[in-house]
């Protein structure tokens, strides 16, 4: 089953990964205070789709381009797992695992990204369009 997710266009030093990924959706949304991304004006959100045979190769590729100065993350999931990509570190998440899923917040936390950013939860829905 394919994966279903979003990456923002502006967290990615290299946006060649984009090329190896289905956009789906496009959207652009005006950064505001709480993003807390002063530093640019605007996120490109892309909701993509990734065949479930690339998926772990996309994933570190993604995790290489993430932007190096600051935190970010990306994530894809299908209906049994979710991938939560930071920059250099890769989480592979049983939805079923609340425990893997703390995991994952804890460190988006330790990175500086705000809680609710980093609200993953076993039940979230697939991303729709």
């Amino acid at each position: 089953m394919n994966y279903q997710g979003v990456i923002i266009e502006e967290s990615l030093e290299n946006k060649d990964i984009l090329k190896d990924v289905k956009i789906l959706e496009t959207k652009v949304e005006e950064v505001v205070e709480e993003h807390k991304t002063p530093w640019i004006k605007q996120w490109t959100l892309h909701t993509v789709e990734i065949p479930e045979n690339q998926v772990t190769g996309v994933a570190e590729k993604i995790s290489k381009a993430l932007d190096s100065k600051h935190n970010w993350y990306a994530d894809f999931k299908n209906d049994t797992h979710h991938y939560i990509i930071f920059r250099d570190k890769v989480f592979y998440i049983d939805r079923k695992s609340k425990e893997q899923y703390d995991e994952a917040k804890r460190y988006g936390i330790s990175l500086g990204i705000p809680e609710y950013q980093v609200d993953f939860a076993p039940d979230d829905k697939i991303w729709e369009r």
